[in-house]
């Protein structure tokens, strides 16, 4: 196994977000290299317990070297949405926080054989859990409707129809099985003077790669799970990295933090809704002009905390 390198994203910001009392328990539902993690349990006291997902096997593999120093860590290689039945598995009712760095790390995109990046060929991949639907199971079974809304719903690509097409006309030829004939033929149907904003095949990619790993259906179940299993005063401290994530976790803490539904012109509340949440930052946090410098995953990155009432 390669190592797994990645470099969190507003490590500081995030970790001080969850507002850490040593003797509490906390989550880091997308543990990846540990970064996060590790300054999470350096918070804790002996009594305070952090429990880690992730539901790639390498990442699972890299915490266990990183965090052996610590006493007081639980490690599951699973997704960060089953956390409430798995925390419950080991005896945990409440939580005093939870954390997210969304989307794909450092080095599922740097290991070529994941399958997750364009730049080189690889078996076309992309499962973070490393088991279940591939990239190349989509791309050569899904109708040309299917393909051509998951490229527009997960990446707003507007030639999301003719990409779509092209691919469901290759596929009769032979399967599409590696990333560089994925990248080739979305390169091949985009038009010339839209190639210079990036590499034609960046959003096809990361609309597939989210559809392999429901990575929507994740955000928006592993919040409300993790919600309702924290405890008065807990925090949650989401990163998120592109505008469909952010959107959903924005909507989210602005449910939990919702009161009166009445009409404006009742002179009373009569639904009896109360905010069962308060935003820390009204306006999501971005990373440092440092941190812009040296590391440029955290271009796109914003956090947003939540306090439960």
């Amino acid at each position: 196994m390669a190592e797994f390198s990645h470099k969190s994203v507003m490590l500081y910001e995030t970790v001080d977000g969850l507002n850490i009392n040593p003797d509490g328990i906390y989550v880091d539902g997308t543990a990846g290299g540990g970064g996060h993690s590790e300054l999470i349990a350096s918070r804790l006291s002996e009594k305070g317990k952090l429990v880690c997902f992730d539901r790639d096997p390498d990442a699972i593999e890299a915490c266990k070297t990183r965090l052996s120093k610590f006493k007081n860590v639980i490690l599951i290689n699973e997704k960060y949405s089953s956390l409430k039945s798995s925390l419950k598995e080991n005896g945990i009712e409440k939580i005093n926080g939870l954390m997210l760095d969304l989307g794909v790390s450092s080095h599922q995109l740097d290991t070529a054989e994941r399958g997750f990046s364009y730049h080189s060929d690889a078996p076309l991949d992309m499962r973070m859990s490393q088991s279940g639907t591939s990239a190349a199971d989509i791309v050569n079974t899904y109708s040309e409707k299917e393909l051509a809304d998951i490229f527009f719903k997960y990446a707003d690509e507007k030639f999301s129809f003719k990409i779509a097409k092209a691919i469901v006309e290759k596929r009769k030829e032979k399967p599409i099985e590696t990333t560089s004939q994925l990248a080739e033929i979305v390169s091949d149907n985009y038009p010339n003077k839209f190639k210079r904003n990036g590499h034609p095949a960046r959003k096809v990619f990361q609309a597939i790669r989210i559809a392999v790993n429901d990575e929507m259906g994740e955000v928006e179940k592993g919040i409300d799970d993790a919600f309702e299993m924290l405890c008065s005063g807990g925090r949650l401290s989401i990163i998120t990295f592109h505008s469909i994530e952010d959107r959903i976790v924005k909507q989210k803490f602005s449910s939990f933090t919702q009161g009166c539904t009445c009409p404006p012109d009742f002179p009373i509340c009569v639904c009896g809704k109360k905010p069962r949440a308060k935003l820390i930052n009204k306006k999501p946090i971005t990373a440092s002009e440092q941190e812009l410098k040296e590391n440029l995953r955290s271009r796109s990155a914003k956090l947003r905390i939540l306090e439960k009432i």
